[in-house]
């Protein structure tokens, strides 16, 4: 069985649109349509802008670019790791704060697996693991885990570190993605199993999931 031997340095966390005639925030109003597959992106925009459709696109990021170049769409919606690590930065037209669109649960991350019985590749990783991303990492997924999210769940969350303190922002959305519930919660950056249960546990209260 495979165990997470590392965690990389997180890369840029936020998210990005790619357009050519939206080039700010207040450009994201009228009826504008997005290309995404993200429920989560879906409704985040809607939150923006009620009027904005989402138009469902697949395949990676080349792909996408092609079909808003092929003027089919007025812009499209992806992570800004993914387009940095491409160098397509100068395509980028909106970056996100995260108080206007939280991202994915460990969005930026990347973790390196290898084998539990492989002691040899354990202690290499163990040289470079990120120890604060770990944690932001750990956070974010025991959070997604109490809540018993899936791909499908239309949830962001994100952990961020400073002095040694951790803050864990979430927000869920309902089903329908009439409703959405945030909770943001704050401790030291060794407790952080701790706080990803406590945001979670609260979201599905305020959720009234049982």
């Amino acid at each position: 069985s495979l165990v997470i031997g590392a965690y990389l340095k997180r890369n840029d966390y936020r998210d990005v649109i790619i357009s050519k005639s939206i080039k700010r925030l207040q450009d994201l109003k009228g009826k504008i349509v997005i290309g995404s597959s993200s429920r989560r992106r879906e409704l985040q925009l809607k939150k923006i802008n009620k009027n904005i459709s989402v138009s469902n696109m697949r395949g990676n990021i080349d792909t996408r670019i092609k079909k808003l170049d092929e003027g089919k769409l007025d812009g499209i919606i992806l992570a800004a790791a993914g387009v940095k690590s491409l160098k397509l930065n100068n395509k980028i037209s909106i970056l996100f704060k995260t108080e206007e669109v939280l991202p994915a649960v460990g969005q930026g991350i990347i973790a390196v697996q290898c084998k539990k019985n492989d002691e040899v590749a354990k202690n290499f990783l163990k040289n470079i693991n990120n120890a604060e991303t770990e944690l932001c990492a750990k956070a974010e997924r025991k959070m997604l885990q109490v809540i018993g999210g899936d791909c499908e769940t239309a949830i962001g969350g994100l952990a961020v570190i400073e002095n040694n303190n951790l803050k864990l922002k979430a927000q869920l959305f309902s089903d329908s993605g009439s409703k959405s519930f945030e909770h943001e919660l704050t401790g030291r950056d060794t407790d952080a199993i701790n706080i990803g249960k406590a945001v979670g546990e609260k979201l599905l209260s305020l959720a009234g999931i049982e």
